[in-house]
């Protein structure tokens, strides 16, 4: 009976010690204030901006309207909505990316539908739901530390 009781101690210390951390650097709090799930990741809904059917050819029009698209950028990464934006550097009809802090991609969509460029047609989104490092979370508020200039300005 005894034996029964102390076998049954160290199984409930030994499953104690398995539920915690096996990484020393583990810091719960800073993993529940980035969303983080056990293994550091979260969801979020990656955009592929695609060429639209309505670019505008003058370029006076076009400015304007870029100038838009990142007042649009600076706005909803301040919000925490976005983390990631930029263009690619090649000239392909996949235009840049954005990462979306949001679960579903119909919350996506409805943020890519207050981007002027969007609703001039100028531009198209085409999302994803994914899974990445909740690390993330903090590249906007890393990037403020490292511009010297807003591109938005």
């Amino acid at each position: 009976m005894i034996t029964n009781l102390i076998i049954a101690l160290l199984l409930v210390g030994s499953a104690d010690c398995f539920a915690q951390s096996s990484n020393p650097q583990y810091d719960p709090h800073l993993a529940q204030k980035l969303g983080a799930d056990e293994y550091g990741m979260k969801t979020y809904v990656m955009a592929f901006l695609k060429s639209g059917p309505n670019r505008p050819k003058d370029a006076v029009a076009r400015l304007e309207l870029q100038k838009a698209h990142l007042k649009n950028i600076s706005r909803l990464a301040d919000e925490g909505k976005l983390i990631i934006a930029g263009p690619f550097m090649d000239d392909q009809p996949i235009r840049g990316i954005f990462i979306f802090n949001v679960s579903t991609v119909e919350e996506a969509r409805k943020l890519t539908q207050t981007d002027p460029a969007i609703k001039a047609g100028s531009l198209i989104m085409e999302l994803h739901p994914g899974y990445g490092s909740a690390a993330l979370m903090e590249t906007v508020t890393i990037h403020k530390k490292l511009q010297k200039k807003s591109i938005a300005d």
